[in-house]
């Protein structure tokens, strides 16, 4: 695989010196980075048959098409995995959830009959339970081929703590991890708990201005029982203005497509899957100095029109203002046919986290990218990836 990272990396060098890109810092920063995620993530997409020549030929697509074009390939790329997951875990979750729902009609059966005794289906009852943590990752590894731990960090520095290390294989671009909590547009900052004296380190900001708090999330939780959004971000709130903001959390956007006629409960919108052992993100630490990250932040907007999915999807939003209209759709795929979906769908916006090489039972690192350089802790080094990269190609 040293190929490819070369080649892509020589490619997203190139591409970042294009006049096109020759914007202010933080733009020219968003477009490489999705540079990186479209090269990275069709590879992956492109499955464990992909050679050098498809390599070639991806790093011609991405010199070739717009980067509104490559944004919303990435964003397929991502959704197409994680279309895959949320597959898995319904495999995990609704077999464990149907099997109980059977005994327990048998029970009621058995005990209705005044010539059945319905101890055998009683105990049978009994015995199931919900699934724990633990059972649905490992369940998840043999499925998908890699799970997340959470364990004291290897990089040394005292404030490391604990990090997010990768259990199995995967190549690179494929989608780690879900950064979880609660959606924040620009419009609500103010209401973030630790946002203005910046006592929260579990923020995380999309270059589009989303910050998302994974503060009131924790390590997620055992079981297929759901997260409350507003007993979630109550029990963090200290301040009577963030109390008077959570009647704004999560409200359903007004004439969107999202199809509702399942759901029973008013609060429905507001819980997601609290067992999902991908949604720990927030715990992958930054490398220490001299050390190349292996994960990079995507943004993925995710489609509300996917209501099978959206349980497993780890964000309650704060309000509605940052649900928007995106178009979903592909321009290429191995043929290299142009099929645009003109259709739009609301979105949530949300982050993941993306190989950016192949990965195999090692810690995961995230370049967290501070800007204020008269702020940073004494642990925070910056990170060089392309003088890093070239030192590591250099010296194998």
């Amino acid at each position: 695989m040293a190929f490819l990272f070369q080649k892509f990396q020589e490619a997203v060098k190139i591409l970042a010196k294009h006049p096109a890109f020759a914007r202010d810092p933080r733009q020219l920063q968003f477009e490489v980075d999705i540079n990186r995620l479209f090269l990275y993530t069709s590879y992956n997409r492109l499955g464990k048959n992909a050679d050098e020549s498809d390599a070639e030929e991806i790093i011609k697509m991405a010199n070739k098409a717009s980067f509104a074009d490559q944004q919303m390939q990435v964003q397929e790329n991502v959704h197409s995995q994680i279309k895959t997951f949320c597959t898995c875990m319904d495999e995990i979750f609704l077999p464990n959830e149907m099997m109980m729902n059977d005994h327990l009609k048998l029970s009621q059966q058995a005990n209705s009959s005044p010539h059945h005794s319905g101890l055998s289906s009683a105990i049978a009852v009994s015995k199931q339970r919900p699934i724990s943590q633990a059972e649905v990752s490992q369940k998840l590894k043999t499925l998908l081929g890699f799970t997340l731990n959470i364990k004291p960090s290897q990089v040394s520095h005292k404030d490391s703590g604990r990090g997010l290390f990768l259990d199995g294989a995967v190549d690179v671009g494929a989608v780690l991890a879900f950064y979880p909590g609660v959606v924040y547009s620009p419009d609500y900052y103010h209401y973030i708990p630790g946002y203005l004296d910046e006592q929260n380190p579990y923020l995380i900001t999309r270059y589009d201005g989303t910050v998302i708090d994974a503060q009131p999330w924790g390590c997620g939780g055992d079981g297929p029982e759901r997260f409350n959004g507003r007993k979630m971000l109550g029990n963090k709130v200290d301040n009577e203005g963030a109390e008077k903001g959570l009647d704004k959390l999560n409200k359903p956007l007004e004439g969107s497509q999202v199809d509702d006629k399942d759901n029973d409960n008013d609060d429905d919108d507001d819980v997601v899957e609290g067992g999902n052992p991908l949604a720990v993100a927030q715990f992958a630490n930054h490398p220490a100095k001299g050390v190349l990250p292996n994960v990079m932040i995507c943004p993925y907007d995710f489609p509300l029109t996917e209501n099978s999915m959206r349980v497993y999807i780890p964000n309650i939003v704060f309000g509605n203002a940052e649900v928007g209209m995106k178009r979903f759709g592909s321009f290429w795929f191995k043929s290299g046919l142009s099929r645009n979906s003109q259709s739009q769908v609301p979105i949530l916006k949300t982050v993941v986290l993306v190989a950016t090489r192949a990965l195999e039972d090692e810690e995961l690192l995230l370049n967290y990218k501070l800007s204020n350089s008269k702020e940073w802790p004494e642990w925070y080094a910056p990170v060089d990836e392309e003088d890093l990269a070239e030192k590591n190609l250099s010296s194998q």
